[in-house]
């Protein structure tokens, strides 16, 4: 490990600077240990940091681990869509990159006309109570929808219900690293949502690819149709087009680069 590698800052599922989900994305030839990668993601303070490993003669072109600024999740959307859309734009010849996880196998990014294909696997639910998440959320949902590793569904009547929830941020961070997703049908866009995972380390995600995932199987079947558009309604707000193909929720956005340079790491 040098002390110093390269890093990206890029504003995902975005069109334009200072909008999206911020996320760094830092190319390493070896994993630094899992106390230096969530301090280095605790020094960023965005949802997500993703660590690359070069693995050419692998199932896939690199390793990929992504933090908040507290934990190391088992799997992010957005950090992924920036990461391929750093190494795509370093090397025009290509237009495919592959990942290999820990936790949620291959992924990949495919370059597009309008910007980037993302292929993640689709995250079924099921319909459920979650009593102690309604209590928090400022408002009563219409539906609870759950999948046992922590994604969680909560339908609403419309945007205006989504815009004017105030949850109980400290109240669901004692709840675990949970992501809770509050969801309704839009007006500009087919569906609308709000990502809290108080429990990760992010209060208010601004736009979630995971949540997306999941997100893709449920309002796919509910519309009756095999895509949709989505807006995230965070502060900075996010945009995407989602599709399911077979087992994969396919996300199509847009990537913008703010910031490259170097983290020196000392010594």
């Amino acid at each position: 490990m040098t002390n110093s590698i390269p890093y990206w800052h890029v504003d995902a599922f975005a069109s334009k600077p200072f909008s999206g989900n911020q996320a760094a994305v830092v190319i390493v030839d070896q994993w630094p240990s899992d106390a230096t990668m969530v301090a280095m993601a605790e020094e960023n303070m965005f949802a997500e940091t993703a660590f690359l490993v070069a693995t050419p003669e692998a199932q896939a072109d690199y390793a990929l681990r992504w933090f908040t600024p507290t934990v190391e999740v088992a799997l992010c959307g957005h950090a992924t869509l920036a990461s391929g859309h750093v190494l795509l734009a370093r090397d025009g010849s290509r237009d495919v990159v592959t990942f290999s996880t820990r936790k949620a196998g291959i992924l990949e990014v495919r370059r597009v006309k309008e910007g980037y294909d993302l292929a993640l696997p689709a995250i079924p639910t099921e319909k459920a109570e979650f009593p102690e998440a309604v209590a928090l959320l400022g408002a009563e949902p219409l539906e609870v929808w759950r999948n046992p590793d922590g994604y969680n569904i909560f339908v609403f009547e419309d945007a205006a219900a989504i815009r004017a929830l105030e949850p109980d941020l400290r109240g669901l961070a004692r709840l675990g690293d949970q992501q809770f997703i509050c969801t309704a049908p839009g007006k500009e866009t087919d569906i609308i949502s709000r990502n809290f995972v108080p429990g990760g380390g992010v209060d208010e995600d601004s736009f979630t690819g995971s949540a997306h995932a999941v997100l893709t199987p449920f309002w796919t079947e509910r519309l009756g149709r095999e895509s949709f558009t989505a807006f995230q309604a965070s502060q900075r707000g996010g945009h995407a087009t989602c599709r399911l193909e077979g087992d994969r929720a396919v996300l199509a956005g847009d990537c913008v680069t703010v910031v490259e340079g170097r983290i020196y790491l000392g010594g």
